[in-house]
């Protein structure tokens, strides 16, 4: 049974969460602040967590980036708040998603689902390639051309032997293209392997991805020598010396 931490102050809001995912066969823990939130990973050890922007003791994107920072699992930002610089400094973050309160139960539910899907690569539904690119049995995952490394624990890209601040969702795309070299992605292909299909994230925002990527590992980004553009399909990465 896959568990659900929900980080929700509202007592009615909150309830009627964990009542509606226990019935649809979650096993679900409600906390209502951020400390509490803290002991929760230790001791509920969630699958995925939804997070309510307003809490009594800290503000929920800060909060979002020090869950990141001790656990990789999905969150899920639940807010009253709706507009888009909000969603972009969630994002940012380290939420996976953001969803607008009111929203549909059933909508909640799918976007849980599509976070599971996307952290639980070996289940049948993942495709392939996502699942080898995430079941790594190294902790860095290198080769011949030493310029670039990725380094798994600590979720950092090595260029040239320097560590190169990396968002969470670049290092999902640098995984995937770093373990399948030569290998064309479609947009589709890479919005399912960093959020999950239903999630919020578009092909523009790969494309901005990509962009970021380029700057931070091209010679010379106008130029790509690594990450090309295969026109009409998506992206290739080639691992050059």
């Amino acid at each position: 049974m896959q568990k659900v931490l929900i980080i929700e102050d509202d007592t009615i809001i909150g309830e009627m969460l964990k009542l509606y995912l226990s019935e649809e066969n979650f096993n679900v823990q409600r906390v209502e602040t951020g400390q509490e939130s803290f002991d929760a990973l230790e001791t509920f050890v969630p699958d995925v967590i939804l997070l309510d922007l307003i809490l009594p003791d800290m503000d929920g994107a800060d909060l979002c980036k020090l869950l990141r920072h001790q656990t990789h699992v999905p969150i899920l930002v639940i807010s009253m708040k709706t507009k888009v610089t909000d969603r972009i400094q969630a994002l940012s973050s380290g939420a996976d998603d953001y969803l607008c309160k009111p929203f549909s139960m059933q909508e909640l539910k799918a976007r849980i689902i599509a976070q599971l899907r996307r952290s639980s690569p070996q289940t049948a539904f993942a495709p392939a390639f996502i699942a080898a690119a995430s079941s790594s049995p190294t902790a860095t995952i290198s080769s011949n051309a030493q310029w670039l490394q990725l380094d798994l624990e600590r979720r950092a890209l090595i260029v040239n032997d320097e560590v190169v601040e990396i968002t969470f969702s670049e290092f999902e795309i640098m995984k995937l293209f770093y373990s399948f070299p030569g290998k064309v992605f479609s947009r589709d292909e890479l919005i399912n392997a960093i959020r999950g299909i239903d999630s919020y994230v578009n092909e523009r925002s790969i494309d901005v991805h990509i962009t970021n990527l380029r700057k931070k590992i091209e010679y010379n980004p106008r130029q790509p020598q690594h990450i090309k553009t295969v026109w009409g399909v998506g992206y290739k990465f080639e691992l050059l010396p």
